[in-house]
This record gives C-alpha cells, structure tokens and sequence, in this order.
C-alpha cells in the first residue's frame, strides 16, 4: 500500500471518529453543543416546533415573473414585506477581502474543518459551497452565519474529493463552485461519507465528465463542454437577478431542481451566480418543459410556498449566530437560517 493511500485511509477514520467525538457535531441523544459556548453547555434539538419569523416571512412571499433558457425555467420570488438591513458578506467576497479564514484542524479530519472571520461584517456560508485545498476538497454540510470577529470554530463538512489526502495548500478557497441541487438534497439527509461519494460519482456520469484521478467534484466544473455550456445559460438566463427578487424557484423540464430565497436582493443578487450555474449542472442534456406547463408549475411553487408557511420542524443552533429551523414538505426537505427575525436564507431541495 502506498504512503499516500494509507495517510488517506487513516484520515477516513479518524475523521469518522470525529464525527462522533467532535464537540462541533456532538448530535448524541439529540443534543447539540452550541459553539462558542463553555464545553459543559449544550442545548436540545427541538422537534414539532415551528419557527414565527420563518412563518412570517414566506406568508409575505409572492411567486413573480418568469424566465426560462434551454431546460432551466425560473420563477422569481419576491416579499411584499423587507426585514430590517443586516450587512452580511458572502463566502467568496470575504476569501478575496481576506476577512474569512478556512483551514484543516491541527490534527486533520475528513469531516470537520477550522473557520474564522476576521472582519466586521458577518458572513454567510451556505450549504453546498465546494472548499478547493487542503488535504482534500470538501462541500459545506449546512447555513452557517459567521459573527465579526468570530475566532476560530469548527464546522462540519464532507469529503468531495475521495482519491486524495495530502495537502496542495494549507488553507481553502472557493472558486465560485456550488453543489448541483442533487448532492444539496443529499446534504439534507445528514448521509454517511459514502452516500455523498456515491452522489459526486453519479454527478459525474451524468454529465458525462472523464473521471478525475481524484475523484473530485470539481472536476466536473472544470469540464470543457459543461463550462461551454454554463456560459450559454449565463448569457441566455443572466446571471444577474431582477432587482426586486429575493429568490428563484428553478425547474429542469417539469421537475423542481429547488429553492432558494434570501432576506434581502442584494444578497440574493450576489449569491445568484453560483446558484444559477449549480442549476445548469443539473439541467445539462434535459430537455425543456412545454410552455403549456408554465402554469401549471407556477402554481406548484405558490403551493411550496404557502405549506412552507404553516410547517413544523426541528430548530436547533450551529457553528455560527442564529437558528437552524430544519423541515420537510411534500416537495422535499427545506432548511431555513433564522437570525434576529430574519430569514437570512431559506432553501428548499
């Protein structure tokens, strides 16, 4: 066995001991130890509790217009009702101002890494972003709402990059890539690291990119053809929302690939591109819905909407400031970063 694929397997196990042990993802009879809190703090994962600010804010969600390109057919969503302003710093503008800090732990694992904000403004990590560097690139498990000033914490990720574990570079960066609504609906389940392997495989096959030698997800972004393509839905679909909009229902054909709204435009506007190009992944080679369906689907994202509304789940804290109020819907799983009466991002898959 080679050095490298024995630094790897040891890795995987202690990252899978990690999983268990970490104070950061300690989920041990329903308990979750709260970050940033002394080490003897823990507070409950609710269940059948519902959240009034989330209930708030998409009871003022309207479905707007409509706007389609190839097999991607979009419905902009917007609030008849604005929370109050929170100035909040996306992952890649933090990374370029320097601000956000991501690196391996001391003693590396697959399952956890170290982030910190050393700025003055919050930052908003969403779940699915892909980290390039390290030992091995990773995908963000959930929302995590940064604080200024944070120091470091711990935060959970998974491994999209099997073939590798050493380090190209100490620390990570984010090249704009975002997980295909396919793998984001699998980070919902909280799988195991074989099931998200198994889902970047398919990915792969599906877009019919050459296998990486590392088995890497990013490989598919960096695909010739899918790159060709994610440009002719950006110049076709623009990357650039409606002022107005808050958010984007997307379908593939008569399939709903998701949902994503956020408290503000400007956030929603800066957030866009890489949602839109994580849909075009998913809606390479699909062929268009009818134009006849187009009501049709806009009713059924108003029927998301309005279930969304009234729903019960389980609330709980994480890695960053504010609540994770997690759910399900019959069009899927739904998870929503509530902070200070506002929904800062909801997202439906």
């Amino acid at each position: 066995m080679d050095k490298n694929r024995r630094q790897f397997l040891l890795g995987c196990g202690a990252g899978a001991l990690g999983a268990v042990t970490a104070p950061a993802l300690a989920w041990a009879e329903g308990r979750l130890r709260v970050l940033g809190e002394p080490a003897d703090v823990e507070r409950p994962a609710l269940g059948g509790q519902v959240s009034p600010d989330f209930q708030r804010w998409m009871g003022a969600v309207r479905v707007g217009q409509a706007a389609a390109h190839g097999g991607l057919l979009v419905f902009w969503l917007n609030a008849k009702e604005q929370a109050p302003g929170l100035e909040v710093a996306t992952l890649d503008e933090a990374r370029k101002s320097g601000a956000l800090l991501i690196t391996e732990r001391d003693q590396a694992t697959v399952p956890e890494l170290v982030v910190e904000n050393r700025g003055k403004t919050h930052v908003l990590l969403l779940a699915g972003e892909i980290l390039i560097g390290g030992k091995q690139n990773r995908v963000l498990r959930e929302d995590i709402l940064l604080p200024p000033w944070s120091g470091p914490r711990p935060i959970g990720v998974f491994c999209v990059e099997q073939g590798r574990w050493n380090e190209g570079r100490k620390d990570f960066e984010s090249k704009g890539s975002f997980a295909q609504p396919a793998l984001r609906s699998k980070l919902m389940e909280r799988p195991d690291q074989g099931r998200v392997w198994d889902s970047v495989a398919r990915s792969a096959r599906a877009a019919e990119v050459p296998a990486s030698p590392t088995a890497s997800y990013q490989a598919i972004y960096e695909d010739g053809k899918v790159q060709a393509h994610l440009s002719e839905v950006e110049r076709g679909l623009t990357s650039r929302a409606p002022a107005p909009a808050q958010g984007a229902a997307v379908f593939a054909g008569t399939s709903l690939l998701g949902l994503d709204l956020f408290h503000s435009p400007s956030l929603f506007g800066r957030e866009w591109p890489k949602l839109l190009r994580a849909h075009a992944v998913e809606a390479y080679r699909r062929p268009p819905a009818p134009d006849t369906l187009e009501s049709k689907l806009r009713a059924h994202v108003e029927g998301i909407v309005a279930q969304a509304a009234k729903v019960e789940g389980t609330l709980r804290g994480n890695a960053g400031v504010g609540q994770l109020f997690e759910f399900r819907v019959p069009a899927g799983r739904g998870a929503v970063l509530v902070y200070e009466g506002r929904a800062i991002h909801t997202a439906i898959l």
